[in-house]
């Protein structure tokens, strides 16, 4: 299964009757059975016989599933059971590699024993997926990218907890945010997860054989270059590195400098401009080749995938040249700044428990000075000012109040979070128009733009200029 099965939902098979037939994968058994019939390697009887024996199987786990204390249930959970029950034989007959013997094997044995095998294999891919699992955890990249935090510290480890072999098999629980350079969703269960985390592994490996502060550096630079915050963005880190270590050796650096300069840009700029389509993917499929050598990668799944990456990249290259948009795919390194000094600070955040009692005396007050100086003295980060204007404790006027007292520089962060999607897709001009003409997400959000339309042309124009010169990973909430 994987990257060696070519990454399809279909498994190829040329064997003796069944000559390129398509056997499902996730319905390797039913249409094992639909291919066997209509070859003539099974006939209705024995076709009929395996229906019956499933649902014996069925209707005895339906009695475990309620502990003996009913044997109806709903019909929707009667299909999950027999679709995880199902998954369980797939697992097993699958694994007999040639068709032909999993249609001999069905037709010599009853399929209680061939589900009993199939639930072994199940459990012992899940303990096998908890040993992966571990060994990622361990040598997990010290990125501030929450996808891949949260998919690595919660959502697998919440997989794994929960997941049943017996009823609910083929289920992919985890909310797994974090994607993968080639990923095969077509594969269920534990079989997708066990998958997931062996390319996860790969680039994770990968990843680690680059100075960590460079990397670090490149994710910060493609949160610049795309105009968004990369930390909740979701992207595919492995993907990041192994293009710039590409488009290195395409600048003739080596593969291990990620940082592409100014300079080596337009030498890469210029090499693609006369280039042929075919042309492009051969210098790049070079270049992969290059990477490989220098980094002595001689385990066959790596190589295949990354090569696997690098013809991905060449198709993308093939449109960004043709349209002149090299800049989208090349990650430069940036000017470091001096970033504008503000009066958020990070390490101020108060307790849940202080926030509330604040909360409580700014509800209480009956002028609205006195709130905006109970803000205005308690509130220091930018977190806890988000999070009290998110409570709706002011009122209309009072908004302006506060936004009042605020510094350009202060105004500019706040403009970044309110305008997060227009900077991101493109720009954002305080004086036009169109920024009254949008969806609006909170109270706090939509007093903000009426206080931005107020204020002085040239004032806008200072903090617009700041909103450009700030970038996301400067705005701290923590």
């Amino acid at each position: 299964m994987g990257l060696e099965k070519q990454h399809n939902d279909l498994l190829l098979v040329k064997q003796k009757k069944i000559n390129n037939i398509q056997l499902l994968r996730n319905q390797y058994t039913i249409s094992l059975l639909n291919v066997g019939l209509r070859e003539g390697l099974l006939n209705s009887q024995e076709v009929y016989e395996v229906q019956i024996q499933l649902m014996q199987i069925l209707k005895e786990s339906i009695r475990r599933y309620t502990r003996e204390e009913s044997s109806s249930i709903s019909s929707d959970v009667a299909e999950e059971i027999l679709t995880s029950i199902l998954y369980a034989v797939d697992a097993f007959l699958f694994q007999l590699g040639d068709p032909e013997n999993a249609i001999n094997f069905v037709k010599k044995n009853n399929m209680e024993i061939t589900y009993e095998q199939g639930v072994k294999i199940v459990k012992d891919c899940l303990e096998e997926t908890r040993a992966l699992f571990k060994e990622i955890r361990n040598n997990k990249l010290d990125v501030a990218v929450d996808s891949y935090n949260i998919t690595i510290d919660e959502s697998i480890p919440l997989f794994l907890k929960k997941y049943e072999v017996v009823f609910d098999a083929h289920n992919t629980m985890a909310s797994i945010d974090y994607p993968l350079a080639i990923d095969d969703m077509t594969i269920q269960g534990v079989y997708y997860l066990k998958q997931y985390l062996t390319y996860l592994k790969i680039e994770t490996e990968f990843c680690q054989m680059f100075n960590q502060d460079d990397l670090r550096d490149l994710l910060v630079n493609y949160g610049r270059m795309c105009g968004f915050d990369y930390r909740i963005e979701l992207f595919n880190i492995f993907e990041l590195v192994l293009n710039n270590a590409v488009f290195s050796v395409l600048s003739g650096e080596l593969p291990s400098r990620i940082r592409i300069s100014v300079q080596q840009y337009k030498e890469i700029k210029n090499l693609f401009s006369n280039m042929s389509d075919s042309q492009i993917q051969l210098i790049i499929l070079e270049a992969v080749e290059k990477l490989l050598h220098h980094f002595n990668i001689s385990d066959s799944l790596m190589s295949y995938y990354i090569k696997q990456c690098g013809i991905n990249l060449a198709k993308r290259l093939k449109s960004v040249v043709k349209h002149n948009r090299l800049q989208t795919v090349v990650i430069l390194e940036q000017e470091l700044k001096t970033p504008p000094l503000t009066t958020f600070n990070a390490s101020d955040r108060m307790s849940d428990h202080r926030f509330r009692l604040l909360i409580d005396k700014i509800v209480n007050c009956e002028k609205s000075v006195d709130k905006i100086d109970i803000i205005r003295t308690n509130f220091h980060s930018l977190h806890d000012y988000i999070d009290i204007l998110n409570t709706d404790c002011l009122l209309n006027d009072e908004y302006e109040e506060l936004f009042k007292t605020f510094g350009d520089v202060e105004l500019a962060i706040l403009t970044k979070i309110v305008f997060y999607e227009e900077l991101r897709n493109n720009s954002i001009y305080l004086s036009s128009p169109n920024i009254r003409n949008r969806e609006i997400e909170s109270e706090w959000q939509d007093q903000f733009i009426k206080f931005i339309n107020k204020i002085h042309p040239s004032r806008k124009s200072v903090i617009q200029q700041y909103v450009y010169e700030i970038d996301y990973e400067e705005i701290s909430f923590y």
